[in-house]
């Protein structure tokens, strides 16, 4: 079964950090652009951060310099790191992956988007 999964999520306190995880299974990401989205209560969903094959990394301004994007093409899956959390941040986060570009954080797809995680809940509260 071709999918991506993330995991990771969680309730952390602001100001804590959280690694989320997806992991594709069933295909190799090695040649897509994998993206981060997020969707808050009563809110769009907007593109977080994105990684292109080559590893270039890209951040939407709300979270430069506190997120960061990585890859391990050994492990076929792309990380997460998100440290100085804010309640703000609270959304369910979203791995995407696509043959597209990398724009100001957001992958854009190609066409439609090749794949879709499910989610993971992050909650920053005290």
């Amino acid at each position: 079964q071709l999918q991506l999964v993330e995991s990771g999520g969680g309730l952390v306190q602001p100001g804590g950090s959280l690694r989320l995880s997806c992991a594709a299974s069933g295909f190799t990401l090695d040649y897509y652009v994998i993206g981060w989205f997020r969707q808050a209560p009563g809110k769009e969903r907007e593109g977080v951060s994105c990684i292109t094959s080559g590893g270039t990394t890209n951040y939407a301004g709300s979270v430069k310099g506190r997120f960061t994007i990585a890859r391990d093409n050994a492990k076929n899956t792309v990380y997460l790191q998100m440290n100085s959390l804010k309640p703000e941040d609270t959304a369910v986060y979203y791995c995407a992956a696509d043959l597209g570009s990398c724009w100001n954080g957001i992958l854009v797809p190609k066409y439609g988007m090749d794949y879709w995680g499910k989610g993971t809940l992050v909650t920053v509260s005290s």
